[in-house]
């Protein structure tokens, strides 16, 4: 069993909301997580509305569903039944308690429209995305920022790294060597067309919903140009539009907004993708080998977008809400950074290069942020295959990738 990092935050949350949702993709966790709480606090009954004949009845009469199930409780896909979520919080407010609800939810942001009217202030969020490596390998970890970087050393090849990369951090796929990922996510996109696509949109051509998916993990760490996917895939942009906000509800990727501020004024407007699991990203652009996508021209986008990840991951695990940490520049000179990390009233640029020996030349637009208004300029960084952790300046250092 490998231990999340996240199972802490669960607890101290518990001590202050009544109601704890766990929302993320399928298959990274989230019941897992809940059960493993569940073992360490005691007394946590559970129910899933996977069953057609509970979910009727939650659906039907949730009230009386409710009443066969004593508090605290672990309610395991919730968006299947929301007609529950407004019993719960007559609940939580007559019995006034922390910690009386453990709901998951796989459609994260297709569920928050309910939650937001039902139990606004009685209920914390908690996104759950696949395994870290820090998870995976058994290392503490938080919220990275460059400034608060320890000393590391790079322990992994580049080729080790990729593997990781074209493996994932899907736990089954982390927990048993043997699954090949090929094997593991074809079963994984069947299990998501069924389950959460068909009750998210209706899908009349699932053979173009599958094209469309594939065309933007290929695309990952790109600006989204929803134009030239709908040309290529022979589907209208409000669809596309429509399929890509199914993607991002259902937790499979991440948009990164362009940053913004007064003072800056040609800033474009598209923000960037990264898919949340590199596994599958690389499963859906059908790269079979690791050497074979290391020596790929899309080996730099496919890096940067583990890292990304990462670094989202360090963020979601403690409990910090990714949705305004992260946002990346460009403008229309072509300068351009990676990733910006907003906290505590700081700027912080990272830019991310395969390369084991990036150079000074990789900070050329860091001086951008001096510009912005509102916040002042953290320390940056390089994140790279550089063997250890390494000053370039006063402000900006090299990390290598295993640091995150």
């Amino acid at each position: 069993m490998i231990e999340r990092t996240a199972i802490s935050r669960i607890e101290e949350l518990s001590k202050h909301f009544p109601v704890i949702m766990v929302c993320g993709a399928r298959q990274t966790g989230k019941t897992t997580l809940l059960k493993e709480f569940a073992k360490k606090r005691g007394g946590i009954n559970y129910v899933t509305l996977d069953y057609p004949a509970l979910k009727q009845l939650a659906k039907s009469d949730p009230e009386l569903f409710l009443q066969q199930y004593k508090t605290p409780l672990i309610i395991d896909e919730i968006q299947y039944a929301p007609e529950l979520l407004p019993f719960i919080k007559i609940n939580v407010d007559k019995n006034n308690a922390s910690g009386e609800y453990f709901l998951t939810c796989s459609q994260m942001f297709h569920a928050m429209k309910n939650v937001s009217e039902s139990l606004a202030g009685r209920i914390a969020v908690f996104s759950l995305f696949s395994l870290s490596y820090s998870e995976i390998t058994g290392k503490t970890s938080k919220a990275f920022l460059p400034e608060e970087t320890p000393f590391s050393e790079q322990k992994r090849t580049i080729s080790e790294v990729f593997e990781q990369i074209y493996r994932g951090g899907m736990p089954k796929l982390a927990a048993d060597s043997e699954i090949s990922p090929e094997d593991y996510f074809g079963s994984y996109m069947q299990t998501y067309l069924e389950r959460d696509i068909r009750d998210l949109i209706n899908i009349k051509n699932e053979e173009k919903f599958l094209k469309f998916i594939s065309c933007v993990a290929a695309r990952t760490a790109q600006e989204v140009n929803l134009s030239d996917i709908s040309k290529e895939i022979g589907i209208d942009s409000k669809t596309a539009e429509k399929w890509l906000s199914v993607l991002v509800s259902s937790g499979i990727v991440v948009l990164l907004s362009p940053f913004s501020a007064n003072t800056v004024k040609r800033i474009v407007k598209r923000p960037k993708l990264y898919f949340m699991d590199t596994g599958l990203a690389c499963y859906l652009s059908l790269w079979n080998n690791p050497r074979t996508l290391e020596l790929s021209v899309m080996s730099g986008a496919i890096f940067e977008t583990y890292a990304v990840s990462e670094i989202i991951k360090s963020y979601a695990n403690a409990g910090i809400d990714i949705r305004s940490r992260f946002c990346y520049y460009r403008d229309n000179n072509s300068k351009e950074i990676d990733m910006l990390i907003v906290q505590n009233g700081k700027i912080s640029p990272v830019e991310i290069k395969k390369s084991a020996n990036p150079g000074k030349e990789a900070l050329k637009n860091f001086s951008v942020i001096r510009y912005f208004d509102n916040l002042k300029a953290g320390k940056g960084c390089i994140i790279c295959m550089a063997n250890s952790t390494m000053p370039l300046d006063e402000m900006n250092s090299l990390i290598p990738i295993d640091a995150i």
